[in-house]
């Protein structure tokens, strides 16, 4: 049984790593569209134009730019008619380690501005235009387990996802009213092609530096489990979720690890 069957979606982010995953994801689960929001387009068209049965749309949108993402949402909604999914995934990381004592405050504004106030942007304008067209919608927003411990560096970004957290609890108690579900995920380390830039190197190397860090032996997080937790979230199997944190993890939070950078 296809779990979004007929359903409209917008993944931002969607052109890479978990957002492409889940964009392939959704459309093989019946969603009618899946809206692959990003700025790569190059990279966000080839997986558009890779995805069987023409239900997926390719379109540049920066989410640090509160316009775009009106207009993403905008012409999604005036070409489907509605919009029921919006998985608010587009993130990115500081280009320092960026420790409190050294904080880059030019960089802080950049990492802010697309993970905190990009998320905000993605979450409001997808609510009310659920809210308008009286969709029993689900939004979804991609966290962190940095969200729910300090680091050892990239203060930047631990405040970031500290924020998606109050987001997401704020907005699950406002647009409950509206049978509007907000949730998020969070995941630990997990190979993407940011985190490979992010820490200048290889996938096994990441692999190697996180993996041990976890106490669930055996299996790797990958971005496919990722996008199986976005599912959940966004089908009716978490009709009665909202203001959840689904952490993805192995394990990791129920190992108190001062050590650890995440």
């Amino acid at each position: 049984m296809q779990k979004l069957k007929d359903k409209v979606a917008i993944v931002t982010g969607g052109a890479s790593g978990i957002g492409e995953a889940t964009a392939r994801l959704f459309a093989q689960q019946g969603a009618r569209a899946v809206i692959i929001a990003d700025i790569q387009d190059e990279k966000g068209r080839a997986v558009a134009e890779s995805i069987p049965s023409q239900v997926c749309s390719y379109m540049h949108s920066d989410v640090s730019d509160e316009n775009q993402v009106k207009y993403t949402v905008d012409w999604t909604v005036q070409k489907y008619g509605q919009l029921d999914i919006m998985f608010s995934n587009a993130g990115t990381i500081g280009n320092s380690h960026q420790k409190v004592l050294d904080l880059d405050l030019s960089e802080f504004d950049r990492v802010i501005r697309v993970n905190a106030r990009g998320m905000a942007a993605c979450v409001k304008h997808a609510a009310r235009a659920m809210v308008e067209q009286r969709v029993r919608g689900s939004i979804i927003c991609t966290g962190s387990v940095a969200a729910s411990r300090g680091g050892a560096w990239r203060t930047d970004y631990a405040m970031s996802k500290h924020a998606v957290l109050g987001l997401v609890r704020s907005a699950s108690r406002q647009l409950g009213e509206y049978r509007i579900r907000v949730n998020s995920i969070s995941p630990s380390a997990v190979i993407t092609p940011l985190a490979c830039f992010a820490e200048a190197e290889t996938a096994r190397e990441v692999l190697k530096r996180y993996g041990q860090l976890t106490s669930l032996k055996g299996i790797t997080l990958t971005v496919n489990h990722l996008a199986e937790a976005a599912l959940f979230l966004a089908s009716d199997d978490s009709a009665f979720v909202s203001g959840h944190d689904l952490v993805v993890d192995g394990g990791l939070m129920a190992l108190p690890d001062p050590k650890s950078s995440l």
